[in-house]
């Protein structure tokens, strides 16, 4: 049975293959046609399904060039109960926009946030409303825009060159599509990642010449938050609490708090998951810690306790990265 499973996926993974590899050899040569714009476009995706780090990617560069830029972020708004174009508005919530997206409109105030599965009419509607920047958040398939500059993330355990196409691994393109980025960035990095480990990472990733590679780790924060509280992570320390997450990859999360000397009890829910009552009846009899995304779509339900995590994005070399970014996009267009 397991030796027909694997013949079943290597033909399926097979024949994604072909469609894909089709597919991106049809924009290559242009026969079907790309659009670039009159405003510097940066895109941040990746090669996998899961979770790479590209939401906190876009929230540093959100952080890093607001200052100079009227920045505007645009995704499809995976899993939103709504159709085309919105410019999110007080209003909107993880529903009508998607969880990033509220994310992004609920924690800053200095830029404009909207959804389009048409990214391309997307991108023309936010430089109508007098955007200068447009941050694509996971966009990196989406072959109808060219960027100015292009960003793929790759997580340090789980590398796209060790992985396959789907359904026998995770990617949702050949690996040889990495070929497209300006950048590649290795994520989730260990705390002191050494130079001999960079160095190996390098020697696999084998970038072109005209290509950059640079490492990142996540932090978290020593504090979590509620909507009136801020509490000390330590103060935890030999206490239990309910861990409740809705992520394509928790471990992170966890190990940390583990590594913390705190007692977990973890409710794990599939990514982008809409909590409902009966959700919430199993894990608020005591105090919850979750993600900044999760939480927004819990605190709606009035949870006594509720907190999150935050958790930022450190780039190894930052000014680096970002002058070779500011090089390409401050350039006429």
């Amino acid at each position: 049975m397991k030796l027909l499973k694997k013949i079943i996926y290597w033909k399926l993974s097979l024949k994604f293959y072909f469609i894909t590899y089709l597919r991106n050899k049809l924009y290559d040569f242009g026969i079907k046609r790309s659009y670039s714009f009159k405003v510097p476009v940066i895109s941040v995706g990746n090669l996998v399904i899961g979770g790479t780090g590209k939401t906190p990617m876009v929230e540093f560069l959100i952080n890093s060039f607001s200052q100079d830029y009227k920045i505007g972020v645009l995704s499809r708004g995976y899993k939103r109960k709504s159709k085309g174009f919105i410019l999110a508005s007080a209003v909107d919530d993880a529903n009508s926009i998607g969880d990033e997206p509220f994310q992004y409109f609920s924690k800053f105030k200095n830029i404009k946030v909207a959804v389009d599965k048409k990214r391309r009419r997307g991108i023309n509607k936010l430089i109508n409303f007098g955007i200068n920047l447009i941050i694509l958040d996971d966009a990196y398939q989406h072959r109808k825009v060219i960027p100015t500059y292009s960003i793929l993330l790759t997580e340090y355990s789980n590398l796209y060159f060790n992985d396959y196409l789907l359904p026998k691994g995770n990617l949702r393109e050949s690996r040889y599509g990495s070929r497209r980025a300006d950048t590649i960035v290795v994520t989730k990095c260990p705390e002191n990642i050494s130079k001999n480990d960079k160095k190996s990472l390098l020697e696999h990733i084998k970038p072109s010449p005209t290509q950059t590679v640079f490492f990142s780790k996540i932090k978290y924060s020593e504090n979590i938050f509620s909507e009136t509280k801020t509490m000390k992570i330590r103060d935890l320390h030999n206490k239990k609490i309910n861990i409740v997450t809705g992520i394509a990859d928790s471990s992170g999360m966890i190990e940390f708090l583990t590594s913390l000397g705190i007692y977990i009890n973890h409710f794990n829910f599939a990514d982008h998951h809409n909590y409902s009552k009966k959700d919430v009846s199993k894990f608020s009899n005591q105090t919850i810690i979750t993600t900044e995304k999760d939480y927004t779509k819990l605190r709606k339900f009035g949870i006594e306790n509720l907190y999150y995590l935050p958790i930022s994005f450190e780039v190894i070399d930052t000014q680096s990265f970002l002058n070779t970014i500011k090089a390409r996009i401050s350039q006429p267009i």
